[in-house]
């Protein structure tokens, strides 16, 4: 499923035009977006946590050549699922 096919879901499910679901789910992207990069987590309980994980500095190789390289530390966003997103799995 894709974000055009979730605010469809969504819009049939509840009775709201496309339009408005489209805007919804935008904003809340960018704000679970912003509010990580902030380094806030954004916990939504029974669904999941989202939240912001450090890559230390490490060394890799480049697969064509061989050379080894110097992989520079970084930020990644992570999700933990909460029990009620794992349990509907199992």
């Amino acid at each position: 499923m894709n974000k055009k096919e979730l605010a469809e879901a969504i819009a049939s499910k509840q009775g709201i035009d496309l339009k408005t679901v489209e805007k919804v789910i935008n904003c809340s992207i960018d704000a679970i977006v912003e509010a990580v990069a902030q380094g806030d987590s954004v916990q939504f309980v029974g669904f999941g946590t989202f939240s912001q994980s450090a890559r230390s500095e490490r060394n890799g190789r480049n697969p064509k050549t061989k050379e080894a390289i110097i992989i520079p530390a970084c930020k990644t966003p992570k999700f933990k699922a909460g029990k009620v997103f794992k349990d509907a799995l199992n």
